[in-house]
């Protein structure tokens, strides 16, 4: 590399500064705060998920912030049993997937083995790199399975996207394969769970759960990266998006301690791989809604498809010209789907659904009249390419004016009409607010039903447009009355689609004065940058939104010159007054930095104490196997692999 300086390539930045991956994994340590931890927290666990290649020797590779082998970080709060004080134990550790197993005890691997998903959305990668690149994977995927390998590569997940707790069972998740169990507090790994049995756990006796049977399990196994857990019946929701027709199936999984709903609505028991009608091609699906009685499924115009390489497009592409599409149906019948239709948008993540019920005049009955979904709409793909570094294509198809908006994400409310008369009618569709918004969270319990505040993440320094210039960081907090916001907006309509309820912009509100003010903002402070937050309710609390926010944040003033993490960078978890959204209660110091990652999860002291037992962990294998060091044919063979592995390193 060039001593000069001006002559430097400047580095992914995706891969430098705090999105940088770390390689130093730690067992529960304590950890020393400063500030009052509410005693809400006690027995519980904070864990956030993310990406982290382990095999990142190669700086100038494609990198894609959505790339990556998951790593967990978390914070957990036990009892000190003599005192009966909170000490905060800080842990990380990788989900240790197929895939991570097989590229740690390969050492020739010095790239990730999976493409980038900034290869993929490239539209300057030609057809030959994307299938060179494929084909990388499955011939290291196929050697993974032959004699001399330690871990054969069957699931092609990195689980590092979410998490979610099911009947008993943390779950990592990715859209690549069926969600991983993981052990709290200390985040080993236990198994890949099917929804009927999971792997390391005792009795794990059932049926081929998500994947099903035939050629095409492998595919449809692959689940959304946001399964959604029903507060109330307990169960799990999820939909599988494939390469082939139908290409969206739909699954539940039911728990021990499933039951009838309070609305009355009762589970069917579990099922797995049912079809959704009506898709018509291969999409990029990332999140759905779901509420008591029925499911939404998001069919938009971005598309992951292989065969878009035969059409001279990249195997994702977005076509600003068609429709969004939200196919509604029956929570327990996706054969009764209903589309709704408006113009081309991305939604990568909802915050939350709910029932409208009226009761007819004539008999008394109560029917759900239309359902409710609040989501963080994108104008357009920007987002996508500008996570891998990537310029968004200009766009050339004729987009009509009326119908050209700014680049932008704002979290939207949606209302869509069930009743016979109404057709397929969106009857709501316009922002609470013209503020920048994403990664939502809200208060477990109300999931599903209707909720007074959520809560995201935002920019204060820019537009979200400005913002996808550079990579994505996150300097404010932000909480939203939906109940004010939403009928606002029913009493005074905003206009379709590109219209907001309230037009202030995060600087105007900070500067307000309304202690009732339907938007609160907590902006960190000059240089600080926060992480996806979550609600953690205060018991016995006296309104909905009495409790805290948990968010990992980083001071970016330890970054040298040359936008590099010092070695002794470290971050920090804040515990934020959720109800005035202008205190931090505690700040917890962690041992080293925790790297911008996606999503986190809260964990109740109830969840902890209240999982299924385990039988054998996951753990990196270690030696040879008996016989095979002594023989000449076993040296030759791994000399040959050994050869291969460098060539495809």
């Amino acid at each position: 590399m060039t001593n000069d300086p001006s002559q430097r390539k400047p580095p992914h930045p995706y891969l430098s500064g705090n999105f940088a991956p770390i390689q130093r994994v730690q067992p529960l340590v304590d950890c020393l705060y400063t500030g009052t931890i509410p005693g809400d927290l006690a027995g519980g666990e904070y864990v956030r998920n993310g990406g982290n290649p382990v095999a990142n020797e190669s700086l100038g590779r494609d990198a894609h912030w959505f790339d990556g082998d998951g790593m967990l970080t978390g914070v957990a709060f036990p009892l000190d049993g003599e005192k009966g004080e909170i000490r905060p134990k800080f842990v990380n550790q990788y989900i240790l997937t197929d895939v991570f197993i097989s590229t740690v005890t390969s050492p020739a691997i010095t790239t990730p083995l999976l493409p980038s998903i900034a290869t993929l959305v490239n539209p300057f990668s030609s057809l030959f790199r994307i299938t060179l690149r494929i084909l990388r994977t499955l011939l290291l995927v196929l050697l993974s399975h032959l004699t001399g390998s330690k871990q054969g590569i069957k699931k092609i997940s990195v689980a590092n996207t979410a998490l979610v707790y099911h009947d008993g069972r943390a779950l990592a998740t990715c859209e690549s394969g069926p969600p991983m169990r993981i052990a709290l507090p200390g985040l080993e790994t236990v198994g890949w769970y099917n929804g009927e049995t999971c792997e390391g756990e005792p009795r794990a006796v059932g049926g081929p759960g998500f994947g099903g049977k035939g050629p095409l399990s492998f595919f449809r196994e692959w689940t959304t990266a946001h399964p959604r857990v029903d507060p109330d019946s307990k169960e799990l929701l999820l939909f599988h998006s494939t390469f082939v027709p139908p290409y969206v199936h739909y699954s539940i999984a039911g728990s021990l301690d499933s039951k009838t709903a309070s609305n009355g609505w009762s589970s069917s028991g579990s099922f797995h791989n049912a079809p959704v009608p009506g898709i018509r091609s291969a999409k990029m699906m990332h999140d759905f809604g779901v509420s008591k009685s029925h499911t939404m499924i998001m069919d938009l115009p971005l598309s992951l498809d292989p065969l878009n390489l035969a059409r001279n497009k990249p195997v994702v592409a977005y076509d600003p010209t068609g429709l969004s599409r939200f196919g509604v149906f029956p929570r327990y019948d996706p054969e009764k789907v209903r589309w709704f239709e408006t113009r081309a948008c991305c939604i990568f993540h909802t915050a939350n659904s709910w029932d409208s019920v009226t009761v007819d005049s004539t008999t008394g009955k109560k029917y759900i009249e239309s359902v409710n979904m609040l989501a963080c709409r994108l104008t357009s793909a920007s987002l996508v390419f500008s996570a891998g570094a990537l310029a968004a294509p200009i766009v050339t198809e004729d987009v009509p004016d009326d119908e050209r908006e700014e680049e932008q994400c704002r979290l939207y409310y949606y209302n869509f009409c069930l009743g016979s008369h109404d057709g397929s009618k969106i009857r709501h569709q316009w922002a609470l607010s013209a503020i920048p918004f994403e990664f939502p969270s809200l208060r477990d319990s109300r999931s599903m039903s209707f909720a007074k505040y959520v809560y995201g993440c935002s920019v204060s320094d820019s537009s979200f447009g400005a913002a996808l210039g550079r990579a994505v960081k996150m300097n404010a907090l932000v909480k939203m009355d939906v109940e004010v916001l939403v009928e606002q907006g029913k009493s005074e309509p905003p206009t379709a689609i590109s219209g907001c309820v309230d037009e202030r912009k995060v600087d105007e509100i900070l500067l307000s004065q309304n202690p009732d003010d339907p938007i609160k903002v907590f902006k960190m402070p000059e240089g600080w940058y926060a992480q996806e937050c979550s609600f953690i309710a205060r018991q016995n609390g006296i309104s909905e939104d009495d409790g805290w926010l948990l968010s990992y944040v980083f001071d970016e003033s330890q970054l040298q010159d040359d936008g590099e993490c010092q070695a002794g960078a470290r971050s920090e978890l804040w515990i934020i007054n959720a109800k005035s959204m202008d205190e931090v209660v505690a700040k917890i110091r962690l041992p080293q930095r925790v790297p911008y990652g996606l999503h986190g999860k809260w964990f109740s002291k109830q969840d902890v104490q209240n999982q299924r037992p385990v039988a054998r962990l996951r753990s990196l294998p270690s030696g040879e196997k008996a016989g095979q060091t002594s023989s000449f044919l076993w040296h030759a063979w791994m000399a040959v692999r050994r050869a291969v592995e460098l060539s495809l390193a």
